[in-house]
């Protein structure tokens, strides 16, 4: 497999194997060969859609080619899909939200749903902080517009707290790493599988955790560019149907998929697993529909009323559901997210 490497985007958590990219296909030809097959340029993060789709087979087949890209977190995968440099990518419920807010060029066309118990915020072993209601005055490292950074303010929020009340440190997980490691911060909002890798290999304990908190949902974004191209926007089509075929088999046979997520990321195993268990296993693809976007209209109100975000927008109008009608009648039925904190 071609590697492929992003150095202006990319920090790579130093507990795991450096991020790469790969081109997935049925044959060899590229879109700029002359033959018309069609390049699909996905982004993705570390033990996401690319591992589910490869362990599932569902790579298999295609009659467009797949260019990879691995990033750290969803704000700069979106960074690349404004910059047209990345087609779609799949990323948490509060980055849509960020990129949104800075108008930037994307567009929401799919969605899935899951357990939030892999969006924790942890604190070391020994730390005296038991609850969330405690970290007023304390560090917390968070990626900036990731979704560990809803799951934070909301937290905070049921705990009586707002982000006036910590001192935010605004890291990318391998910087966030560094920093937790050494105690230069009393606590990180982190997501799977940095969750799992960080339980296993370190001395750390979940303060809480997203459930109950936060919506659950994940968000596959795309180009506006790609969309308008009838070739790109029919492999974006089939790419989503595929996911859902993946996601399911994921349900199905979470040891197997572990197995084969574990050797292509170089996790250890018994971490892979977890993250199966706690969070990627329990994933649904779901529609696009009212309920899903008033939560994210509720994200997305909270992060302007903090001024974390330039401007008030409409979440509806950053979203496309043509691909609605692909989704089997139980991802379609009517679902409740639970009210956002605003």
């Amino acid at each position: 497999m071609r590697r492929r490497t992003l150095p202006a985007l990319l920090l790579p958590f130093t507990l795991l194997l450096a991020a790469c990219g790969g081109t997935s296909s049925a044959g060899t030809a590229d879109s700029t060969d002359g033959s018309g097959a069609v390049t699909l340029n996905v982004g993705d993060q570390k033990g996401g859609y690319e591992a589910i789709l490869r362990a599932s087979g569902e790579l298999d087949d295609l009659d467009y080619r797949i260019r990879w890209s691995t990033f750290t977190s969803g704000p700069p995968l979106l960074e690349a899909v404004n910059a047209r440099a990345v087609d779609i990518g799949g990323v948490g419920n509060t980055p849509p939200v960020f990129a949104a807010g800075a108008d930037s060029k994307i567009v929401v066309v799919g969605a899935t749903h899951g357990s939030s118990a892999g969006e924790v915020i942890v604190v070391p072993e020994d730390s005296p902080l038991k609850s969330p209601a405690q970290l007023k005055g304390k560090s917390i490292a968070v990626a900036q517009g990731s979704s560990a950074h809803y799951q934070l303010v909301a937290s905070l929020k049921k705990s009586g707290l707002s982000v006036s009340d910590v001192e935010l440190n605004y890291l990318q997980p391998a910087d966030a790493l560094a920093a937790f490691s050494r105690g230069k911060v009393d606590a990180w909002a982190i997501w799977d599988p940095y969750t799992s890798q960080i339980l296993r290999t370190t001395k750390a304990r979940v303060l809480t955790t997203g459930d109950g908190v936060v919506n659950g949902l994940g968000f596959q974004v795309a180009s506006p560019s790609a969309l308008k191209d009838k070739a790109k926007s029919r492999a974006i089509g089939d790419l989503l149907v595929r996911l859902e075929r993946a996601l399911s088999w994921v349900f199905e046979h979470p040891e197997a998929w572990a197995k084969v997520w574990a050797k292509e990321t170089g996790l250890p195993y018994e971490v892979a697993l977890d993250a199966v268990k706690r969070s990627y296993g329990t994933r649904v693809p779901v529609a696009i529909d009212p309920a899903a976007i008033a939560s994210e209209q509720a994200i997305a109100d909270t992060f302007a009323e903090l001024k974390l975000i330039p401007r008030r927008f409409s979440f509806e109008e950053y979203v496309d559901t043509r691909f609605n009608r692909d989704l089997p009648p139980s991802s379609t039925a009517p679902r409740s997210y639970g009210k956002a904190s605003s």
